[in-house]
């Protein structure tokens, strides 16, 4: 998927017109339908505005990760002083045996939470 597609998707998810993006990027719907087609290229600063827009990362919209997680998601606070990012970087340096027992916490997890739903009423 070209990063045209990318952005008619995100904009077609976010139940957005072409002319909604351009009003928001200050820019005309030719120049968004440009970048839809792959035209032309977005410039640095409207590649932010553009994943801050679909609330996604740049990279994401340049294909260079599937994870479509945006800046807005890895600031948020899971705990004190403790957001999403600060839980990748912490994952990040794990060693492989870290890594796994992680896994498996996780695994436990989502286990109990399947119970959990299930224990409550309808």
């Amino acid at each position: 998927m070209e990063l045209g597609e990318r952005l008619t998707m995100l904009r077609k998810e976010k139940g957005l017109l072409q002319k909604d993006v351009a009003d928001h990027l200050h820019l005309t719907v030719a120049t968004v339908s440009n970048y839809e087609k792959n035209v032309r290229m977005p410039g640095l600063e409207t590649l932010v505005k553009l994943a801050d827009l679909y609330d996604v990362s740049t990279d994401y919209l340049l294909q260079r990760t599937r994870c479509r997680t945006g800046i807005r998601a890895l600031g948020k606070p899971l705990a004190t002083d403790f957001t999403v990012g600060d839980l990748i970087e912490t994952t990040l340096s794990l060693d492989r045996s870290g890594i796994r027992f992680l896994y498996e916490c996780c695994d436990l997890l989502r286990l109990r939470s399947r119970v959990d739903d299930k224990k409550r009423p309808r």
